[in-house]
Parts: structure tokens; C-alpha cells; sequence
């Protein structure tokens, strides 16, 4: 089996979103980014913590997992946020931009039919803080058809915390290796 996808969304998992104060953890760090369409003098301030470049890269160091990013930051998320947290260049799904109120319109998140057709059969093990039960119903389906899909699902206001690292690296090493023919 090649090794699972580790799919990264940003928003609610590497930049928390403000608590019923306005904060953001104490953890982070201020940043002003421009993402792509935006003027330097409208840039978006974004809140990031620097340790989690370091616990992602010991999960990419390990070779189990196949980083990506899965964000509507899209190519921003290597350009903006990964040197922030000394990341190196990472793909990135090609989501596109919906017109949506919600981001569960048909009840489950609005990207995971793109996530679907963009995986096909790969193991994955995707981390975003915005799944239903739908979603959780759906990997649970693919790994009973044979691809083992792992969703874990930070608190929005806390984002990730090293304990979903540790799960992730411990259900990856799980996993049935590929064997030579």
C-alpha cells in the first residue's frame, strides 16, 4: 500500500479561529500575510502557532505520509503559510471556489467530493475541523471498501494540538506496507 495522503486544511486547524473574546491562543504568533487577489495595504491577519511546523515535520520526516495541502488557501498555503511555520513546498488540492452560504450544503463538507475524486482509491488521513457525521460515515465507508481514511477534527478554537499528531503517526504505522511483486 503507498503511503496515505495527509491532507492539511488551515483555517480551524493551523490558524484557530477567535474565541467569544476575540483571542486567539496564547500559543500564536501574529502575522499580516496578502494572499493572492488581495493589495499590501489589505493584507489578512492570521494567528500561527510556531510549533507546529516542527510536529508536522516529524510526522513528514517519518516517510509514512504524503503531505498536502487541502484548504481554500489553495497554492497561498505554500507561499503564505508554510514558510511561516518553516514548512517546505507542499501541493495543494485544487479546490475551487464555490458559491456557497454554508460549508455543508448537500449536509457533509463542501470539499470532500473534490478530496473524493482527487484521491480515488488512496489512503488518507485528512485533518480539517469541519466534518459531520456525514463525512465521518464516509471514511469510515472507504476504509471498509479497502482504503483506510482516518478524518481527525480539531476544535476550530484550539486547532491542532501535538495529541492528533501522535494519533495520526501511530494509525499510518498501522498500516499494511507495500510489498514488492
Amino acid at each position: 500500500m503507498r503511503p496515505p495522503y495527509l491532507l492539511l486544511d488551515i483555517d480551524g486547524v493551523l490558524i484557530p479561529f477567535p474565541d467569544a473574546a476575540g483571542s486567539a491562543p496564547a500559543t500564536h504568533a501574529r502575522h499580516d500575510v496578502v494572499p493572492t487577489g488581495r493589495s499590501a495595504d489589505n493584507p489578512v491577519t492570521v494567528w500561527l502557532n510556531p510549533d507546529h511546523g516542527r510536529l508536522l515535520m516529524d510526522v513528514i520526516r517519518t516517510g509514512l505520509v504524503t503531505p498536502v495541502w487541502c484548504t481554500s488557501w489553495r497554492q497561498d498555503a505554500t507561499t503564505l503559510i508554510g514558510p511561516l511555520l518553516d514548512l517546505p513546498a507542499l501541493p495543494h488540492v485544487d479546490l475551487p471556489r464555490p458559491q456557497i452560504t454554508t460549508s455543508h450544503p448537500n449536509g457533509y463538507l463542501w470539499k470532500r467530493d473534490h478530496v473524493d475524486a482527487w484521491l480515488g482509491d488512496a489512503p488518507a488521513v485528512w485533518i480539517d475541523d469541519d466534518f459531520t457525521s456525514l463525512d465521518h460515515a464516509w471514511a469510515a465507508e472507504r476504509t471498509a471498501e479497502g482504503t483506510p481514511t482516518l478524518l481527525v477534527q480539531p476544535d476550530p478554537h484550539l486547532g491542532l494540538q501535538p495529541e492528533y499528531l501522535t494519533e495520526v503517526t501511530t494509525w499510518v504505522a498501522q498500516l499494511p506496507v507495500a510489498r514488492a511483486a
